[in-house]
């Protein structure tokens, strides 16, 4: 059986990822603070809680290695807050955001490749991350610079795993932009701390804007049909 193994799977992109894996008949363990109703093979964990995040993995990957045929892990979890120019946002907002974009993808993939590196089956990370880590937009300093070190991550990650006898694929990818939460957040901020406040009321009201139904949708087919090492570790889900 493939296992999926989802952080932020409680709403948005996370949430239609596991529904729609769960209905292909794989087994999709969903990671967040909060557990939405009726739904299984949940856990509710704090990712801005890095101290535990290894344990966690850990018994995940026990609990289902003799049934697993493939694992793959997907660092969807993330945060656009704190939104503002660098000099105004708070040291403890900065750190959050860090904590949860960067840190815990890194560390659960850290845990993941460990645990992993004997198993002989198909292993994958995919680490959603956006335009932003390719691009600097004003006001998302802390969040550019969490989304362009994952990117960066993924690609040394891809680099070590040529040389390991049962290597772990890795892909960062873009989803593209989406009528999430997310998005909500950042039409709700001050023009006065996010330049841009204007181009993403447009997305919004010119209907520019994918459903996380429809992106989860590309993302699975993404995966089942594309060759990781091929494609290489940073992507965009609109070239496919």
């Amino acid at each position: 059986m493939d296992v999926f193994i989802v952080t932020g799977a409680s709403k948005g992109i996370g949430l239609e990822l596991a529904t729609q894996l769960r209905s292909k008949g794989n087994k999709v363990i969903g990671i967040a603070r909060t557990v939405p109703a009726d739904v299984e093979d949940f856990v509710c964990a704090d990712l801005a809680q890095t101290g535990s995040l290894t344990e966690l993995i850990v018994s995940l990957i026990d609990e289902n290695r003799k049934m697993a045929t493939s694992f793959t892990l997907m660092n969807n979890a993330g945060m656009v807050d704190p939104i503002g120019l660098i000099g105004s946002i708070s040291a403890e907002d900065m750190t959050t955001a860090m904590a949860v974009n960067l840190t815990a993808p890194m560390i659960l993939s850290n845990a993941f490749i460990a645990k992993l590196k004997d198993f002989t089956g198909t292993k994958r990370i995919v680490n959603i991350s956006s335009g932003a880590g390719r691009n600097a937009y004003e006001g998302w300093g802390t969040y550019c610079t969490t989304k362009a070190g994952l990117d960066h991550f993924s690609r040394v990650v891809a680099l070590e795993q040529t040389n390991i006898a049962y290597p772990v694929d890795i892909v960062s990818i873009a989803p593209g932009i989406i009528d999430t939460g997310m998005q909500e957040t950042i039409r709700a901020s001050q023009e006065e701390v996010f330049p841009l406040l204007k181009r993403f009321i447009d997305y919004k009201e010119q209907g520019l804007l994918s459903t996380a139904e429809q992106t989860a949708k590309k993302l699975i087919a993404f995966m089942e049909h594309e060759d990781f090492k091929v494609v290489g570790p940073i992507a965009d889900i609109r070239n496919f």
